[in-house]
């Protein structure tokens, strides 16, 4: 059995973040009848969650592992769509990638549809077909046909404000000082408003898990990586799905706004993110050209958390200490929540969850 055995069902629980992780995971606990308290320096989606591109995928060159759990996650997210009366605002409809070279793609497609997953390959025409604003379609590209996006900062709104209705205590502007430690066992959090106790203390704090982990011995390792995206002022509709051309990555929220970065997670660090934001917008520009009017609404830099080996840290790290830090937050959260909640509450041990245990950093 992975992770720490042994454990009752805790009923009062601290969620540290509130980022798209920490709000599924206080939705699915909210729901079932946990005592939640979860605390944010900011608020909703202040960090990575409120500039992410919002990807709903499975595929991207994924170990065969790591793409069943995000499957599942992938189709939870109609779940959890119900679970929040339709409010979610998944936009389904699949993506469009392909390269300048399509040597490799074939083999990609062929891979994931061993998977049953739902890949194939399409010619110009169906490619016009299917997103007839996109100037200059490939001759070959990937049609990822379950595929969807969503506002990630909204979704973390709707998922906060459904674990209120159900209970959750929501203290913004409330910043962890660390967590407390009783006889070996995390016990709570002392923060600026004073110390909170509980049986159990969720970190989805994204980049500052690390050093608030540090106190029960966990020792994490990191590659948090930069990210830009712009955001355009809303247009009319243009894009039904998105859009993974070489030049940059493009699709359109429910709200009209077109959001594009250098790749899917935003690119990398930039010197100034003005002069960036404006290189994007220009490939926009020449990738739907006959959209008229985009101008720049706002370019959006942050940081992405990142365990170093590129995978999830999610599971106890510690009596009483629960850890969930990952990027592809978008794509997992409705299985994080779930899964989280029933590891809190049950003490289940989720066979998905294995390969990404915190307790595998300590082992190296």
């Amino acid at each position: 059995m992975s992770g720490i055995s042994g454990r009752k069902a805790p009923k009062r629980v601290l969620i540290v973040g509130a980022g798209i992780i920490g709000a599924s995971i206080a939705h699915h606990l909210a729901r079932r009848g946990a005592a939640v308290t979860l605390v944010d320096r900011a608020g909703p989606a202040a960090e990575a969650s409120g500039r992410s591109f919002g990807w709903i995928n499975a595929s991207y060159g994924n170990p065969e592992p790591y793409f069943r759990l995000r499957f599942q996650s992938l189709l939870e997210h109609r779940r959890l769509d119900w679970e929040t009366g339709g409010r979610l605002g998944v936009k389904w409809g699949g993506s469009l990638l392909w390269e300048p070279e399509a040597g490799d793609l074939s083999a990609y497609i062929a891979g994931h549809q061993a998977w049953s997953y739902g890949l194939r390959g399409i010619d110009r025409e169906e490619f016009r077909a299917l997103e007839p604003s996109v100037a200059d379609p490939p001759a070959f590209a990937v049609f990822a046909e379950l595929e969807g996006s969503l506002d990630a900062a909204h979704a973390t709104r709707v998922l906060l404000a459904s674990a209120e209705r159900h209970g959750a205590d929501l203290r913004y502007g409330c910043d962890v000082l660390g967590i407390r430690m009783l006889g070996g066992r995390t016990v709570g959090a002392e923060t600026s408003r004073g110390p909170i106790e509980a049986a159990c203390t969720v970190l989805a704090a994204g980049v500052a898990t690390r050093s608030l982990a540090a106190p029960s011995g966990l020792d994490l390792p990191m590659t948090n990586l930069p990210g830009l995206l712009i955001r355009t002022r809303p247009v009319g509709p243009v894009l039904q799905r998105l859009v993974l051309s070489p030049a940059c990555h493009v699709k359109q929220d429910p709200d009209g706004a077109l959001v594009a970065g250098a790749d899917f997670g935003g690119g990398g660090e930039v010197e100034d993110d003005e002069r960036e934001g404006e290189r994007l917008l220009g490939q926009v520009r020449a990738l739907l050209p006959g959209v008229a009017g985009l101008a720049l609404e706002e370019v959006l830099t942050g940081v992405r958390p990142m365990p170093a080996d590129g995978f999830p840290a999610v599971g106890f790290a510690a009596d009483g200490l629960y850890v969930a830090v990952l990027h592809s937050g978008v794509t997992l959260a409705p299985v994080v929540g779930r899964f989280a909640a029933a590891e809190i509450l049950d003490g289940a041990d989720i066979g998905l969850l294995a390969p990404y245990r915190p307790s595998r950093f300590a082992a190296g």
